[in-house]
């Protein structure tokens, strides 16, 4: 069966770069950078998202600092391994990119399609039991991981967060339940406390969940095997 997993995870970033390129990792002799794009939310504030960009994707000029551009790709993760302890590491992964002088030609050919500045489709499967939980002013929010196939046997883990009735109807849906989820990546500040007593300021990224629909329920093999991907 052929399988076109770029359908699993697309999506799409409009926004404004906001750091210079700095050395990722290499590849077969082609070597990857990241840099970091500001994308701006309806509530008039920003998401500071991190961008893995090929070398051969790199046009002149086109990553300076504060330049306008559209970034077409994927929502990826990978783990490192830091002080014996691995840690889930979020990134966009551009397959696409265009300056701001190619946008608005790209933008006329998606003709009678709503553009958006944030938007990523994925689907995949449940690996963890969502948590739900209520704030303090009674707002709903459940938590869930994604864990997305890739090709090569690869799958990417992603966190996302819904709201509302979604995160409602999420807290009952079991480990393995393949689903679809249409959000936005958002960046998210929070504390780290350690057993010391000291704290440290951290971002973390996630999908912020727009609409989600159950394609499968759970299929035993497939819960099990992604729970022992984790």
């Amino acid at each position: 069966m052929n399988i076109n997993y770029a359908d699993n995870n697309h999506l799409v970033l409009m926004g404004k770069v906001t750091s210079e390129k700095r050395f990722s990792h290499e590849i077969y002799g082609e070597r990857f950078f990241i840099f970091d794009m500001e994308v701006p939310r309806l509530s008039s504030t920003q998401d500071i998202i991190p961008v893995t960009i090929s070398e051969r994707l790199i046009k002149e000029d086109t990553l300076q600092v504060g330049k306008k551009i559209l970034i077409k790709g994927q929502f990826r993760s990978y783990n490192s391994y830091e002080n014996e302890k691995n840690k889930l590491i979020l990134t966009v992964f551009a397959k696409d990119i265009f300056s701001e002088d190619e946008i608005e030609k790209e933008l006329s050919e998606e003709e009678g399609k709503e553009i958006v500045s944030n938007e990523v489709v994925l689907t995949g499967y449940i690996c963890k039991k969502p948590i739900y939980r209520q704030t303090p002013f009674g707002r709903e929010i459940a938590d869930l991981l994604l864990a997305v196939n890739r090709a090569y046997n690869k799958s990417d883990y992603i966190p996302a967060i819904a709201w509302g009735r979604t995160a409602r109807f999420c807290q009952n849906i079991d480990v393995g339940t393949e689903v679809k989820v249409i959000g936005r990546v958002q960046s998210r500040t929070y504390e780290k406390k350690f057993e010391d007593g000291t704290a440290e300021t951290r971002v973390a990224y996630e999908v912020s969940i727009g609409s989600l629909e159950v394609i499968n329920q759970k299929e035993d093999e497939l819960a099990e095997d992604a729970k022992e991907a984790i």
